[in-house]
């Protein structure tokens, strides 16, 4: 399946760590999970693929269930703006011709209203949209370089769908050395069962998977800290 590609089974889940999975002996021989930290001053948020085409009527790959991210987004969203923390949206913007299309329908063609941003974000006039033509956000694009040049160290990846798109940015941003921090609450996958195993490869590989309370809580803290 597809970014937004419809399903019948609610694509949130809750279950963070994968915890009714059987741990497997390869996977589970990691560190001891580390306290949620990051600096105001070098982290962003980075949003993925909430366009039309995946979560509004009329999209050709709705998601079913997918705008029960809208609330928790923006309240992430409206917190890093409190903070003054950069924001970053992606959304597939593609040609007729794009190779992708080997594999998929025609979807989020450029300069069509399915591959526009939801209107229903909290966007601010600073956030920044980056284009992309592969599911990974820093594969072909300059988001790797906006990050760098703002001295960034942390990023905050949200949106969908977490077993294709997300899961790629995450993989690209651990590669790229960047520390990642997903909140459990702000991402969707197409199933589930794909919810729950992307959701343990990340915090078992490549980052920190938390609830969104825990991240709203430490942006809290380090705005307190900033402005008194």
């Amino acid at each position: 399946m597809m970014d937004g590609e419809k399903t019948q089974a609610s694509p949130v889940s809750h279950n963070a760590q994968g915890a009714s999975m059987t741990p497997d002996a390869f996977s589970e021989q990691r560190l001891p999970d580390q306290p949620l930290e990051f600096d105001l001053t070098r982290t962003a948020v980075i949003v993925v693929d909430m366009v039309n085409e995946f979560f509004e009527p009329g999209g050709k790959m709705v998601l079913a269930g997918g705008t029960v991210l809208y609330a928790p987004v923006n309240a992430l969203l409206d917190a890093a703006h409190q903070a003054h923390m950069p924001v970053f949206y992606t959304n597939q913007w593609l040609r007729p011709d794009d190779a992708l299309f080997k594999k998929r329908i025609p979807h989020c063609l450029m300069d069509t209203w399915g591959a526009h941003i939801v209107d229903a974000l909290h966007r601010s006039p600073d956030d920044i949209v980056v284009p992309k033509r592969r599911y990974s956000a820093f594969f072909g694009t300059d988001l790797d370089l906006l990050l760098r040049e703002r001295t960034i160290a942390t990023v905050i990846v949200t949106g969908v769908v977490t077993n294709i798109c997300v899961r790629s940015t995450v993989h690209d941003a651990f590669f790229l050395g960047y520390e990642v921090v997903v909140p459990v609450e702000c991402v969707a996958a197409t199933s589930l069962q794909a919810q729950e195993t992307s959701l343990y490869d990340i915090a078992t590989h490549y980052g920190m998977v938390a609830p969104l309370d825990q991240v709203l809580h430490r942006l809290r803290v380090l705005e307190i800290t900033r402005t008194s």
